[in-house]
């Protein structure tokens, strides 16, 4: 049987269907949103793994390209590998899922969105969001606290729901935002330097829009009405928790109050260990029972002295951002680099400036587009002291990596102010607390070292939160202890004027307005703090960009030239590229960029392009070339690919009776252009020319020009005497008759 509801979210109707399709899953969602439409299943095993202490929770979101009436590229003609929008979709929906299953549950459970169609209007990735929670919510699996998800965009001074893909550019909000019934779990955001207090609303207004997708949700559950699996959670030993906690919380707590990350750390594996080694071999079942307890205690004395002690592990207070260090040009050949050292968290930035052939061509259902600011995060093993394999870049490196992107992204300058592809690459040397944040900072004072003009720098802090019933802290610029047993992660990045990227996680219900309107406002302290950190290291962008950068050059040439200056099958500008050794990229509008390391060859080509593309002015002198003679005149090259007529009347200030005695071929002469009649005709004129150059008015004839024929000759040039009979016809006297070109 069939269930369906639905309700109109931004215009359009947002319906939920299950019991459709997909019937052998625990739980599947057919979404539909405008004309997109997403499948979203879920299924968990019935029994968890013996031993397990983690949730092993997997969310596959991924696009067919047949949605959107198109087939792969490539060889094999098939979706591949997931591309970085699906990674990314599928840790937004992971993300605000995870937290809400019930603590201790640890059936493996996997969560598949199929985008069947795709209208390219209405983003796929909400619906799955939403999608995923209805299929777990209305199935067996124990998921009882639905969530909704929606998108916000501000245009026109007002909130937009799930604005359109064809105008979410023109927006200065991208928002995304997940919740429950009562609380925000999940955030997502870029801004153009939006304020704090502009952010909040909308957060409210995006929570307002979730609380309809939960109601669907509600009534979608009362007419199945799912049976819900068994679940019951693991109860801890009274007794051996007792014990624990009072033989060794203190040994903990000064454990977790050591100086520095790994010492630290090494002082709790002591703890655990002793902890561990007090319970016979044979009682193995016990010892792991005591592993499980160690750590519930020292979550509990964590949060104990934060709440009622106010003492974080490091000892700082709730709003204090541990010692900042930052060093720019620390690699000679790269064209920007900086490092930036905040705490036990370290990045090692560079930024490389490319051409137009740099770019990243992206091909998403929506159609393909272009990249030319790219971040790219890496985080080897060493930074963390551990020893794994180094692979290509997991889910975690594409979503820090985007976070700071997206962050640094607004206040990059037009194409048209720099017409470069920039590619930043942030290395993890250390962690210890949000090193996505310190790679923008990094990456920041590396494009300043590169000489890119940013707009104005950004800085970027993570927030935390413990929170028990109305008790809470917020922690400014959270290390690893206070990330994992904490509630919250919150990275807020932007400039002085405001928030240009957001991020935030929950581990419980969720928060209300009030805190989130404390952390912002707490966050913007501390972001205004490392931006006054990062100006003293750098206070600008260099005025120079690198020496072992490109130079790109930008000139505009006439639409319909642009053919000419590419040639048959492109053979005119290969022509160009490999005289010179420079990159030229030609648009549409006309626009050529020509980039080179080398100045020199760069003007060479501007040179050459402008040559092909020159057009002839009247009244303008040309210093041109006699390609042919006839009869009546000459045709003379002004320019590579452009001639004009220059009439036998024009040649000099006298009768020239045959063309031959005043040119030849390959002389070149002065001429000026004194008409241009359609289409293209030019018409010359040396005469003008040389009455210009004698200081003469129009009427007085100018001096003889020494003669091609005078030379060869050895005669001295000068002006020659004809007895002219101008009674006449000029048919009639030996010279050409006048033609019109």
């Amino acid at each position: 049987m069939a269930y369906r509801v639905s309700a109109d979210i931004g215009g359009f109707e947002f319906a939920i269907e299950m019991g459709k399709v997909a019937k052998q899953a625990d739980g599947a969602a057919f979404v539909s949103y405008g004309d997109t439409v997403v499948l979203v299943t879920a299924c968990a095993q019935k029994e968890s793994k013996e031993g397990r202490d983690f949730f092993p929770l997997t969310v596959d979101y991924r696009e067919n390209t047949y949605a959107a009436g198109k087939i792969p590229g490539g060889f094999f003609k098939r979706e591949g590998r997931p591309t970085e929008k699906e990674v990314l979709t599928s840790r937004l929906i992971d993300r605000p899922m995870r937290p809400l299953f019930p603590e201790g549950f640890g059936c493996e459970t996997q969560i598949i969105a199929l985008v069947l169609s795709a209208d390219k209007e209405n983003d796929p990735d909400i619906m799955g969001i939403t999608g995923a929670s209805a299929a777990t919510y209305c199935s067996p699996i124990p998921f009882y606290n639905p969530i909704g998800a929606v998108r916000i965009g501000y245009m026109d001074g007002q909130f937009v729901v799930n604005p359109p893909i064809s105008k979410l550019k023109d927006s200065s909000l991208n928002l995304t935002v997940a919740g429950t019934e009562d609380a925000i779990v999940m955030v997502e955001a870029g801004a153009n330097e939006m304020s704090e207090e502009m952010m909040v609303e909308a957060l409210d207004f995006a929570h307002g829009i979730i609380r309809k997708l939960i109601d669907l949700q509600k009534e979608l559950y009362k007419q199945i009405q799912p049976v819900k699996r068994e679940f019951v959670k693991h109860v801890f030993d009274a007794a051996e928790v007792e014990r624990i906690e009072k033989e060794y919380s203190r040994k903990i707590s000064d454990a977790l109050h050591v100086e520095g990350k790994l010492e630290s750390y090494a002082r709790l594996d002591l703890v655990k260990n002793e902890i561990v080694h007090a319970i016979p071999e044979e009682e193995a079942e016990r010892r792991a029972q005591a592993e499980k307890i160690y750590h519930h205690v020292m979550e509990k004395i964590f949060r104990k002295e934060i709440l009622q002690d106010k003492r974080r592990p490091d000892g700082r207070q709730f709003k204090e951002i541990r010692a900042i260090s930052a060093e720019v040009s620390l690699l000679p050949r790269t064209h920007g680099s900086a490092l930036f050292t905040r705490g036990e968290t370290q990045a090692l930035v560079t930024a490389t400036l490319g051409t137009a052939d740099d770019e990243q061509r992206m091909d998403t259902l929506e159609g393909e587009s272009f990249k030319r600011f790219m971040l790219h995060y890496n985080f080897p093993p060493f930074s963390v002291g551990e020893v794994k394999f180094m692979r290509g870049p997991g889910r975690r490196e594409i979503g820090h990596g985007a976070l700071a992107e997206r962050s640094i992204l607004p206040i990059m300058p037009s194409e048209e102010a720099f017409p470069y592809t920039v590619r930043v690459v942030s290395d993890i040397m250390e962690s210890n607390g949000s090193s996505s944040m310190a790679t923008v900072c990094g990456g920041v004072l590396s494009l300043m070292d590169a000489g890119v003009p940013i707009k104005s720098p950004v800085a970027g802090v993570a927030m935390g939160l413990v929170k028990e019933g109305e008790s809470y802290a917020i922690l400014t610029d959270i290390a690893g202890a206070e990330d994992h047993y904490g509630d919250m992660d919150f990275k807020v990045a932007g400039t002085e004027k405001g928030i240009t990227g957001l991020q935030m996680d929950i581990k419980i219900g969720g928060i209300d307005k009030g805190i989130m309107a404390e952390a912002l406002a707490q966050a913007k302290e501390g972001r205004l703090f490392i931006l006054e950190r990062m100006t003293q290291c750098l206070q600008a962008s260099r005025s120079e960009i690198s020496p072992y950068a490109p130079r790109i050059i930008t000139i505009q040439i006439p639409k319909d030239k642009i053919g000419g200056v590419i040639g048959t099958g492109g053979k005119v500008i290969r022509g160009i590229i490999e005289q010179t050794g420079v990159k030229i990229d030609i648009e549409d509008d006309g626009k050529v960029n020509i980039a080179s390391t080398d100045t020199d060859s760069a003007q060479r080509a501007i040179r050459m392009i402008e040559d092909l593309v020159m057009e002839a002015e009247v009244g303008k002198t040309y210093l041109g070339t006699v390609t042919r003679l006839v009869d009546f005149g000459a045709f003379v090259e002004i320019f590579p690919g452009t001639e004009g007529l220059l009439h036998i009347s024009e040649v000099a200030d006298f009768r020239v009776q045959d063309i031959n005695s005043e040119l030849k071929v390959g002389d070149q002469i002065p001429v000026k252009v004194i008409s241009i009649e359609p289409p293209n005709k030019i018409r010359l004129s040396r005469k003008a020319v040389l009455r210009e150059q004698a200081g003469l008015p129009p009427q007085e004839p100018a001096p003889r020009p020494q003669r091609n024929s005078d030379r060869d000759r050895g005669r001295p040039g000068g002006p020659r005497n004809f007895d002219r009979d101008r009674s006449r016809p000029r048919g009639d006297r030996g010279g050409p008759p006048r033609r019109n070109y």
